[in-house]
């Protein structure tokens, strides 16, 4: 019978000598008294950003599109002020931007995007030529990318014998 308080004393030493002190976390020596230590990550407050996008035809004004969003994912559907006529009937033409901005410093960030609209093209035709009528589709066309911005500087993102389209994004202050 004396062995058994003997085990019991023993287990109970081998499971203490395995738990570790609890020590209190201490700043890396060095730093003065408030100072965050490297380690820890500062909460960056949050700011708005202003997005411009403007594109130019070869034969027509500028156009342009601007919002304004935080960090993060954003999205515009809506229409443009121009349509296509098919047979004497206004078929409106939609607009798209969506994308999503991550800033990398208050100087730079990160921007994917799309930039597309919806353009309607005939597809059948019926009845005689006076009064027909045609069928329809519409088929989304545009620019998709990814890329680096400066804050507060324009940056062509895409040329061709179509127009050109520029991007600028403008970090604003509180």
């Amino acid at each position: 019978m004396k062995t058994l308080p003997l085990i019991l004393v023993a287990a109970m030493v081998a499971l203490a000598s395995q738990s570790q002190p609890v020590l209190p976390l201490r700043p890396p020596p060095g730093l003065p008294p408030g100072q965050p230590s490297p380690t820890t990550v500062a909460a960056k407050d949050p700011v708005n950003y202003l997005i411009r996008v403007e594109w130019k035809e070869p034969k027509g004004d500028p156009k342009s599109l601007e919002l304004l969003t935080a960090e993060g994912n954003f999205e515009f559907d809506g229409l443009q002020k121009n349509s296509v006529k098919i047979n004497n009937n206004d078929v409106p033409v939609t607009l798209k931007l969506s994308g999503s901005l991550t800033a990398l410093s208050d100087e730079k960030g990160r921007l994917q995007l799309f930039l597309g609209r919806t353009v309607p093209y005939v597809t059948g035709s019926y009845g005689s030529v006076p009064g027909g009528s045609s069928t329809y589709s519409q088929m989304s066309v545009g620019l998709q990318s990814s890329f680096i911005v400066k804050f507060g500087q324009p940056a062509v993102i895409q040329t061709d014998e179509n127009g050109q389209i520029s991007v600028l994004v403008k970090r604003l202050a509180d």
